[in-house]
């Protein structure tokens, strides 16, 4: 019984395979207008509104998976594109920072050899923390004995003076800043002008005041003022070297009376955004 279905089962198929041979010969050899051609058109012609009709069906579905593979490509695209906006951010910022680390060491090594610093060894340092007071301004650095950084040593940026070592342990140092208000620096006006102290305003940290020695000689809005540096026959020495510029006379106030004239001056470093400063140390001889 088996075998009879096998032998059906081919013979069914070799016919199937003999008419469809038959029928691409026909369709092949006949005119577009023959009879199978015709056949063909027909049932095309039926079949094709169920087709479409399945493709509009099908098109909402369509639409939301190539939604959601436009969706995952685009979040990829995205993310991609956001490392890389990261990357060149960083990369920009290192760029930065090394620019203006060349700048102020190119600035520095100016002020050393123009301004007769030559006999003092710098030594590099960070700005650690500051002090939040008005009436006391001072900042810590990362720089300390163990560096060879003393008391007193003068401390200055690529800009000029900002203060003296006030206190040192082995690592670290505090800066006694210029516009502390407690001290003062020996100055005179770049040209070998008159000469004066310039101390800190109590309460304004961004201003320094210059009494003149020499109240007899001018001075005027935009002077500029350096350490003074002296030395005298006793041997009593400034505290900071010669010539480190100071900042520069912004506002003359005539004297009235009793009072003495009034001669504001603006440091010509920053020092509300200290971060890299330089420690002058081993004296200058």
């Amino acid at each position: 019984m088996y075998r009879k279905q096998v032998r059906r089962r081919r013979a069914i198929l070799v016919v199937l395979v003999v008419a469809c041979l038959m029928l691409i010969s026909i369709s092949i050899s006949e005119a577009d207008d023959g009879p199978l051609h015709s056949v063909q058109t027909g049932v095309s012609t039926v079949l094709s509104p169920v087709g479409e009709g399945a493709g509009r069906a099908l098109k909402p579905a369509r639409d939301l998976i190539d939604w959601f593979d436009e969706t995952w490509q685009a979040r990829g695209e995205n993310e991609d594109l956001r490392d890389q906006v990261a990357e060149l951010r960083a990369e920009l910022l290192e760029t930065q920072d090394a620019a203006e680390k060349a700048g102020y060491a190119e600035k520095l090594d100016e002020l050393m050899n123009d301004g007769g610093l030559t006999g003092y060894t710098p030594v590099a340092a960070t700005v650690t923390s500051r002090s939040p007071s008005l009436w006391y301004e001072s900042i810590k650095i990362s720089a300390g004995s163990s560096d060879g950084v003393s008391r007193n040593d003068a401390v200055i940026t690529d800009d000029g003076l900002i203060g003296r070592i006030a206190n040192v342990t082995g690592g670290t140092s505090e800066v006694a800043l210029i516009t502390d208000g407690e001290g003062g620096v020996a100055a005179r006006v770049a040209g070998k002008g008159p000469e004066g102290l310039v101390s800190g305003v109590v309460g304004n940290p961004g201003r320094l005041d210059l009494s003149l020695i020499q109240g007899e000689k001018d001075i005027k809005d935009g002077d500029k003022l350096v350490t003074a540096g002296f030395t005298t026959e006793t041997g009593l020495a400034s505290l900071y070297p010669a010539d480190i510029p100071i900042g520069e006379v912004v506002e003359t106030i005539p004297a009235e009376q009793e009072q003495r004239e009034q001669v504001n001056v603006e440091p010509f470093a920053d020092l509300a955004d200290l971060t890299d400063v330089t420690v002058l140390t081993s004296g200058g001889g």
